[in-house]
């Protein structure tokens, strides 16, 4: 029986929690209340060493159990169907670079906005009226190592009882993060929009990243048109007719932000270009977990970003590695609005060096437009399926 209630959705309280820190900062400028701003300061420093602790658990309950996966029952296609899909992820992020690079100069001010937590509170942002020490119970690097160890030899000797032991990990690491760090996101995005907007920073930020995600849509479409050239011209169809055939999945995953929740309409549309139903049901499932060429695009957007703002020097050879980890690290990523960008805080704060502000940032602009980066998802997932039915088809052939 329904109680008639309608749940308010992540986005739109985020973006409540964004207006409401530009009225209550612009407030306490204007009467000189630094008070209101710390106290907000105060609990964002608490949520942030909490984030910092859980985010080890976070990767070796998302990445260990998803290396796991890929090992169950492996074959020829499920090695190559991975590995098109990490090439996938590589060349969008590659792409995103080169595009950023030229595009971001002509209208992002380098090393306009300071996020460094060493800076004077006078200068930046103020601080909290006190804080929490949560170390986390190991570095990053050592989360990933063990998660790498633990996946892969989860499935080299197919244990089922480990296997077993990291699901459920899995379940406990996706019900914090769905079940405490999302519901409490809004708030934290109050506290940290609030506090730039005292400090006078928040309308470089704004005017910037509505920019950015012009950009960043733009991007999607290009490389969704790249992927279905390829898939096209191997399987010898009309790349332009079989986009068309996905819009209605690219259209649900704007609606449901999950690539898992869109898998049936994915499969439909795949099925209607003409792909086989045995591989469309085998690598659209697959894909919607370790294929995400649209966040991939987003996260290294918005990072790159973030860092001219803070006068970073932004290079390719600095960024690879970062892009070639993310194609690790959000594998199996949980079905919950921001779920790349939470497996990715990790490499950002490791490789990239981003604090506790820029994290929280990150987080924000990425579930802005997670709806879009979803949706070029799962639109790629279909052109991954129609080059793997035609690879095969070949090899039978």
């Amino acid at each position: 029986m329904s109680t008639g209630k309608k749940k308010i959705g992540l986005l739109p309280k985020l973006v409540i929690a964004i207006v409401l820190g530009l009225v209550v900062g612009t407030i306490a400028r204007s009467a000189d209340l630094p008070i209101i701003i710390r106290i907000g300061a105060t609990f964002n420093s608490i949520f942030g060493n909490f984030l910092s602790f859980c985010i080890p658990l976070i990767i070796i309950g998302f990445v260990a159990p998803g290396i796991a996966d890929l090992g169950a029952g492996a074959g020829a296609t499920l090695a190559l169907t991975a590995g098109v899909a990490y090439v996938s992820t590589l060349i969008s992020g590659s792409f995103a670079f080169c595009v950023d690079s030229v595009l971001f100069p002509s209208f992002l001010k380098f090393g306009s906005i300071v996020m460094d937590n060493a800076q004077n509170a006078e200068d930046t942002m103020l601080s909290g009226l006190f804080t929490v020490e949560m170390p986390p119970l190991m570095g990053v690097m050592t989360a990933l190592i063990t998660s790498f160890i633990m996946g892969i030899g989860i499935a080299v000797t197919n244990s089922e009882h480990l296997r077993n032991i990291f699901h459920e990990f899995q379940k406990i690491v996706e019900g914090v993060v769905a079940g405490v760090l999302i519901p409490l996101l809004p708030f934290h995005i109050y506290g940290i929009f609030a506090n730039m907007t005292y400090a006078g920073t928040v309308a470089e930020i704004m005017s910037v990243f509505a920019k950015v995600f012009v950009i960043i849509i733009c991007m999607h479409i290009i490389i969704i048109i790249f992927q279905y050239t390829v898939a096209g011209t191997f399987a010898k169809r009309n790349p332009f007719g079989m986009i068309r055939n996905m819009i209605p999945a690219y259209m649900t995953a704007i609606g449901t932000q999950s690539s898992a929740a869109t898998i049936p309409v994915t499969l439909e549309c795949t099925k209607k270009n003409g792909c086989s139903s045995k591989i469309a049901d085998f690598v659209i499932p697959l894909c919607a977990t370790i294929h995400l060429s649209g966040s991939t695009i987003t996260l290294t957007s918005c990072s790159i970003a973030v860092m001219m703002l803070n006068g970073w020097p932004v290079t390719f050879g600095q960024m690879f590695p970062f892009i070639l980890m993310l194609g690790v690290t959000m594998v199996a990523a949980p079905g919950v609005p921001g779920g790349a960008v939470m497996a990715a805080l990790g490499i950002l704060e490791s490789m990239l060096g981003f604090n506790e502000n820029m994290l929280t940032l990150m987080i924000a602009l990425y579930i802005a437009q997670d709806s879009f980066g979803t949706a070029c998802n799962v639109t790629g997932d279909g052109a991954i399926a129609m080059l793997m039915d035609a690879i095969t088809n070949k090899k039978k052939a």
